[in-house]
């Protein structure tokens, strides 16, 4: 059996860059209560080990009275954002990732100028709902383009969750277009996750079985997952090594492995192993 592993696969800078500051806080910060509001990253076995080290997650910004938050990586509200600076006894480590920040900056720039903001992502994920309250939730949020409304407009912007699929986007610029006299695009989707895409994509073409590791929350990694079933339905999206099924295996000749941006490398070795040695 041949594994191949997509190249871009496990954490990207803005993982890479939350966790770090997240261990570096930890080990500053022995005898204090280290928080964190909701999950640091969407991958529970990571955010289990941050919490054996110390970590507290909260899902309500109240709850923090007083020591360290430590922001996660989607950023958060700016109903939180005020709750912090007014309490003095807490202290700010944040590790919001700096693409989430750049379209802050965006959305906040469109509302000013009075544009008519179209938010291609969802509703629920913490980025989304953390970036619309700094613009009073002033936006038409949607996931498909059908949902767009047939009618004019005369200045929109568009912009994008930063894990979205980049041809989602282009989608809705095609839709958006004719119907406004002004448009105003930015492509905030983060890099990586389209270079990440790109290669699942070609990967999910030229194997028998592709598994797609990462949290089962991850936007992005079920984006991925998204993907390589429209070229290959044998896809299947697991959180770890555990739910792997050995009967999934029989008769595939060619697997390959991708992973969202808040898996770790160890996490796809153990994968990558488990396959090896069903092979044998």
């Amino acid at each position: 059996m041949e594994i191949y592993v997509a190249r871009s696969a496990g954490f990207c800078y803005g993982v890479k860059r939350a966790i770090k500051l997240a261990k570096k806080t930890l080990e500053e910060n022995k005898n204090i209560y280290c928080y964190t509001l909701g999950p640091i990253i969407h991958n529970p076995s990571v955010v289990n080990d941050l919490e054996k080290d110390g970590l507290k997650v909260v899902n309500n910004i109240s709850d923090v009275k007083e020591g360290v938050l430590v922001i996660r990586s989607h950023g958060i509200s700016k109903e939180e954002k005020e709750y912090i600076k007014k309490n003095k006894a807490i202290k700010v480590v944040d590790a919001t990732c700096p693409f989430v920040e750049k379209a802050l900056a965006i959305i906040e720039l469109l509302k000013k100028e009075r544009y008519y903001i179209f938010y291609l992502g969802d509703k629920n994920h913490p980025e989304v709902k953390g970036l619309l309250s700094y613009i009073e939730n002033d936006a038409f949020v949607f996931l498909n383009v059908d949902e767009i409304p047939e009618k004019k407009f005369k200045k929109v912007g568009l912009i994008s969750q930063t894990t979205q699929k980049l041809e989602l986007l282009q989608s809705a610029v095609k839709k958006l277009l004719p119907l406004c006299e002004e448009l105003r695009v930015y492509n905030t989707i983060c890099k990586t996750t389209t270079v990440r895409q790109k290669e699942a994509k070609e990967l999910a073409k030229k194997v028998d079985l592709m598994i797609v590791l990462g949290g089962k929350m991850s936007s992005n990694t079920k984006k991925l997952t998204e993907i390589c079933k429209e070229e290959l339905e044998k896809t299947y999206h697991i959180e770890t090594v555990k739910e792997l099924k050995k009967s999934w295996f029989k008769g595939v000749k060619k697997v390959g492995i991708t992973a969202g941006a808040s898996t770790p490398k160890e996490h796809i070795q153990e994968v990558i192993d488990i396959i090896k040695n069903w092979g044998e």
